[in-house]
């Protein structure tokens, strides 16, 4: 069983099962061995007040999950349904792609799966954004 590589440099904080974790003043490697922990990287964690678009919106729900502030059980449905409507505007075969692993990870109960697929499309999501207002 290899569990999940988190990389971390130095003094960068990572949210383990609720708890934040600051690594020290080198770069390091964590195997997280348990299958079921909630991992979040502080960094690529999406604050409230960012999440003011439909992708953003969908990842920070993700977030709660794993930051244990909403329980998997209350969230699993409105992410299907958001997934969902998100497939609906992402059209194209490589965000099927990603919507179908975070659809898969959902199922499986791996967030931070689903969380790092659904984070793929921010790039795309910016750009559409980006073109629309133009």
């Amino acid at each position: 069983m290899s569990g999940l590589v988190l990389k971390l440099g130095p003094k960068e904080r990572v949210l383990v099962n609720g708890a934040v974790i600051e690594n020290g003043d080198r770069r390091s490697r964590l195997s997280i061995m348990t299958p079921d922990a909630n991992i979040l990287r502080l960094r690529d964690a999406i604050h409230p007040e960012e999440a003011t678009t439909p992708v953003r919106r969908v990842c920070y729900a993700t977030q709660l999950v794993l930051s244990g502030d909403v329980t998997p059980e209350d969230a699993r449905q409105q992410l299907l349904r958001n997934i969902e409507e998100l497939s609906q505007v992402f059209i194209d075969h490589d965000s099927h792609t990603h919507l179908a692993r975070a659809t898969e990870a959902l199922l499986g109960e791996q967030y931070y799966q689903c969380l790092k697929s659904l984070r793929a499309l921010l790039p795309r999501e910016d750009r559409l954004m980006a073109h629309s207002v133009q």
